[in-house]
């Protein structure tokens, strides 16, 4: 998941190489479960993450004045409540620091069958340490419903998010929204689309390509994004690697 600031959690670098290597090799070893990825949309879906088990979603994302790295990690530990904590770090002005921490769950109320639809919610906070200069662990608060709509077998899919966005500093009230959809090429990639933006400003859009390395387990992605009716103050380009655990308890 996951709104570039305007939905706060969809902003998480890799961060951690070493580990995300170890664990590339790690993943080809298990037998996969049917999961799919939301990275790299930023248009949450209204899935969930198996029972007991894990995933660790990472990019870069370089635009025109910063390159930012993200992780987050995310685990389902009693079967539908997903609950993720990482954060982001900035790379801007010849400095390197933390810009982002997020902590979210998300559960589903409807669970998406194939030709079906399903539904949930999302409550979330981030916090910026180089805005919310205080020590408190409230930054900005959110929420918004996932909605999900399968089409074709899974082969095409259509996501929409809508929600509420409290920002901290100005203590401004916004609504935030986005529309994707994830259309299957070949058994491994799959292309994604969407925009997303707030009830104020000009939206942006994304495109780009996801494949699987491991059918299920090791996931990596591309896209491009701009800002609609921006020639280059907005763009950005980001390369993803996503990784999903086994189950890990009984």
């Amino acid at each position: 998941m996951r709104f570039m600031c305007l939905f706060p959690v969809c902003r998480f670098k890799a961060v951690f190489l070493p580990f995300c290597v170890a664990a590339v090799y790690l993943s080809g070893l298990f037998v996969s479960p049917v999961v799919r990825a939301a990275r790299p949309m930023i248009t949450d879906d209204a899935r969930v993450v198996d029972d007991k088990s894990c995933q660790v979603e990472t990019w870069v994302q370089d635009g025109r004045n910063s390159t930012e790295y993200w992780a987050l990690p995310a685990c389902n530990f009693t079967g539908n409540l997903e609950l993720t904590l990482g954060g982001a770090r900035t790379r801007a002005d010849g400095r390197t620091r933390t810009t982002d921490v997020v902590f979210q769950g998300k559960t589903v109320f409807k669970t998406l069958e194939p030709n079906g639809w399903a539904w949930g919610l999302v409550v979330g906070n981030t916090r910026h340490p180089n805005i919310h200069s205080d020590r408190k662990l409230i930054g900005n608060l959110y929420t918004y419903v996932p909605a999900s709509f399968s089409f074709r077998d899974d082969r095409f899919v259509l996501h929409a998010n809508l929600g509420w966005l409290r920002e901290k500093e100005p203590r401004q009230n916004r609504m935030v929204w986005g529309v994707g959809s994830e259309t299957q090429l070949t058994h491994r990639t799959w292309l994604v689309a969407e925009a997303f933006g707030q009830d104020r400003g000009r939206p942006f859009y994304q495109a780009g390509f996801r494949h699987w390395l491991v059918p299920d387990r090791v996931q990596i992605d591309t896209t491009y994004g701009n800002r609609f009716g921006s020639s280059t103050e907005g763009r950005w380009f980001s390369i993803g690697l996503r990784l999903l655990s086994p189950a890990f308890l009984p």
